[in-house]
């Protein structure tokens, strides 16, 4: 029998929470293990409870979401991060890529995308919605053009497994999956993983799924 996924969830609009535990509560592996309505209480609850998974609103009282997963970063390192967002918050997004976020989910987005989104994170891959994915390519400018040619110079500096390794990754597969995918051991995609982020110079899945987005490996829709 495979152990439960265990989900923190934190947000300050209480409808919010119910709606969310009660599409988590759809799936009998996942299970909502506490709940907060602000940042600060997030933290405290997660070094307690260490969940698989926290599930974050950017905009909080008392530490917004960004602070709060920098801070669970750093005290509750095995504790993967998703940011719940809104349309609203595409330029919190664009800043967060470096929060150590492993995931943005949006709010209103498909109920089984938050399902497939927490057991993706939970066994090490990344959750980045298609259509975030999109919007924040979008908002960083008018350069998109030369930014996919940016991206695309930076991964042809990678090997032919490396790129289809990182568009795997780009696709939110977790590193079991890739593995299947690629009959690779899930060691070996695990050194693949690590030797993609350290070559192109990133701290997490998610920076290196917009990158993959940006070149062209992985179509956002």
């Amino acid at each position: 029998m495979s152990r439960t996924i265990t989900v923190l969830l934190a947000d300050d609009e209480p409808m919010l929470r119910t709606g969310v535990r009660t599409i988590l509560g759809a799936d009998s592996g996942i299970g909502v293990v506490a709940e907060a309505a602000d940042g600060r209480e997030a933290v405290e609850l997660a070094r307690s409870h260490r969940p698989d998974v926290c599930l974050l609103d950017i905009r909080m009282p008392r530490l917004d979401g960004l602070a709060a997963a920098a801070e669970l970063a750093r005290l509750v390192p095995p504790t993967a991060v998703v940011m719940l967002t809104t349309f609203s918050d595409d330029a919190y997004v664009a800043d967060a890529l470096g929060s150590g976020a492993a995931g943005f989910l949006l709010k209103s987005g498909d109920p089984r995308e938050l399902i497939a989104g927490v057991r993706a994170v939970a066994e090490g891959g990344a959750a980045l919605s298609p259509v975030i994915a999109r919007r924040v390519i979008a908002h960083l400018g008018d350069g998109r053009l030369g930014r996919g040619v940016a991206a695309r110079a930076r991964t042809a500096e990678l090997t032919a497994r490396e790129r289809e390794v990182l568009a795997l990754v780009g696709a939110g597969l977790s590193n079991a999956e890739i593995a299947r995918r690629l009959f690779l051991t899930e060691g070996t995609v695990k050194t693949y993983v690590s030797t993609v982020l350290a070559r192109l110079g990133f701290k997490n899945r998610v920076q290196a799924a917009i990158l993959a987005y940006e070149a062209g490996l992985v179509p956002a829709s």
